[in-house]
């Protein structure tokens, strides 16, 4: 049958007529054209959608018979065309997703997408709602950039009645969800349960961990059986971890967690696995100036003095002999279990120095050093074993009255001396200079020296009680401050000064010899 214009607008008016603009309605794909998306809505004309209301990912999906939702945008414009939109749809029954979910509590997912004044821009589906500051997490977020471009849900707060605004919470998602957590949580919690948690804040005294919608503190003092400085050499933040639950508080709510109760304490057997005497291998662990430790297992540390690393008699910076990591070799010297202390010696592992010396030396030998240190009483003198022998400063000269051992000896000299006395026990070895040479007291001086000679001399030193004169041969006399006569018209008798004297007394047993200057007469013999 053929149908006139006439009729043709009729059907078209009667079409139109039906259908009211603003409404939703459903339809089918019917092409897609370079500038739209052709649609057939159940009427006896299509309407088109705007390309530019579709991305990429949506055009990839869409195909001829797929279903959308649209929104009659107009009846029809200059062309005839109905004009329809997918976004305002979608708007719309996000709205009534978003009215409904207000009303019985209901989640909504969004985008976080910028950040504002005061809070942040969410996109529900098209919508734009508004995240308060107070309501982005239950806790103050330092970063909430983080956030951005997040998808994650939200509680509906609040709609206005034009529907132009709507205020969204993270927070109450969060609160619900730990609420939730926390009631799953604590059935579980009781006094020896082992729970697995999440590392929430790392403090100076210990980290706090969330074990499901409720914190437990792991004190510092839980954390290792061996010695700790800070909680983060242990964890980080977002750390997975298991405890053990030491104590809960029903009341307050307070959690005490361990870590190192899932171990059994290494000092409960310390005695038996590390007994006095025995050896030991370990790592060093730490350096301090009054020695070094060693871990011999995990949370058992030994401390090896500085007085045990080395046979040196005085010896350096523990640094100076270890360093962090270095496996070594130690003795147990003691064992506290009470308080879990644990001495170690290095030193004793190689044989001692002192064994050596008693080994290698004996009294009377003639053997070979460098002088090392001068005191007001001697020289100390360094040996090839690495200990040091003392020469008394009586024990430098048989003849001269010294005052200080630098008169005769450098600090790095290299002598030679004899073995006086070994006492290896107490580590102690006396050494002498003097006795390289016979004694002149004995043989010499009393055959060179009589009761009555008049000898010459170099003045040494003046004193109140007498003049040193050096004799011939280094020997010393004194010439008695009673004896002493000054020459008439001179200056006073002065260091340097050669003066005869003559001899009043030889004492071989004091090693003395006394003279005076009475009674001598000055010749050139």
């Amino acid at each position: 049958m053929d149908i006139n214009n006439n009729e043709m607008e009729k059907l078209y008016a009667e079409s139109f007529h039906s259908i009211e603009e603003g409404a939703v309605l459903s339809g089918k794909v019917v092409a897609i054209k370079p500038d739209g998306v052709i649609v057939d809505i159940g009427y006896k004309t299509e309407g088109v959608i705007r390309i530019e209301e579709f991305n990429d990912e949506e055009l990839k999906e869409l195909k001829p018979g797929s279903r959308i939702e649209v929104y009659v945008v107009n009846m029809r414009d200059s062309e005839g065309v109905l004009n329809l939109s997918k976004e305002r749809a979608s708007k719309i029954k996000i709205w009534d997703v978003l009215e409904k979910a207000a009303q019985d509590g209901t989640l909504v997912e969004g985008v976080v997408t910028e950040r504002t004044k005061g809070g942040m821009t969410v996109d529900i589906g098209g919508v734009k709602a508004f995240l308060p500051g107070s309501q982005v997490d239950i806790k103050i977020t330092k970063d909430v950039d983080a956030l951005l471009r997040q998808k994650m849900f939200f509680k509906v707060l609040k709609i206005n009645n034009k529907r132009s605004n709507v205020i969204v919470s993270r927070r109450a998602v969060l609160e619900e969800e730990r609420a939730r957590k926390k009631g799953e949580t604590i059935v579980k919690i009781k006094e020896g349960a082992v729970l697995e948690g999440t590392v929430k804040n790392i403090t100076d005294y210990g980290v706090f961990v969330d074990l499901g919608g409720i914190d437990g503190l792991l004190h510092i003092s839980d954390i290792s059986w061996g010695r700790i400085t800070h909680p983060s050499e242990f964890f980080a933040i977002g750390d997975t971890v298991e405890v053990v639950v030491l104590k809960y508080d029903q009341t307050s709510e307070r959690i005490t967690l361990g870590y190192k109760q899932k171990q059994p304490d290494p000092w409960s057997s310390v005695l038996e696995k590390y007994p006095v005497g025995g050896k030991v291998k370990g790592k060093v662990v730490s350096i301090t100036d009054y020695g070094a430790f060693v871990e011999l297992e995990d949370g058992l540390e030994g401390l090896v003095h500085i007085s045990e690393i080395d046979w040196t008699p005085k010896p350096k910076h523990p640094s100076k002999y270890l360093s962090i990591g270095e496996t070594v070799e130690a003795v147990v010297l003691k064992v506290d279990r009470e308080e879990r202390k644990l001495s170690l010696s290095i030193r004793q592992c190689k044989p001692s120095p002192w064994t050596l010396i008693k080994e290698n030396y004996a009294v009377g030998q003639k053997i070979s050093g460098k002088v090392k240190s001068l005191t007001d009483f001697g020289a100390f003198v360094g040996l090839p074993e690495g200990v040091d022998g003392l020469i008394h400063i009586s024990d430098l000269s048989w003849t001269k009255h010294v005052k200080h051992p630098s008169e005769i000896l450098k600090k790095g000299q290299k002598v030679d001396v004899v073995v006086l006395a070994i006492d290896a026990e107490n580590e102690k070895m006396s050494l002498g200079l003097k006795q390289l040479e016979p004694d002149p007291w004995i043989e010499v001086i009393p055959s060179r020296f009589r009761l009555g000679d008049v000898v010459q001399g170099k003045v040494l030193r003046v004193t109140d009680f007498g003049i040193f004169i050096e004799l011939d041969g280094g020997v010393e006399g004194l010439i008695y401050s009673s004896e002493v006569v000054q020459p008439s018209g001179e200056e006073q008798v002065k260091e340097g000064d050669p003066v005869f004297a003559r001899i009043i007394k030889i004492d071989l047993d004091e090693r003395k010899i006394g003279l005076s200057m009475k009674n001598v007469k000055r010749t050139d013999e």
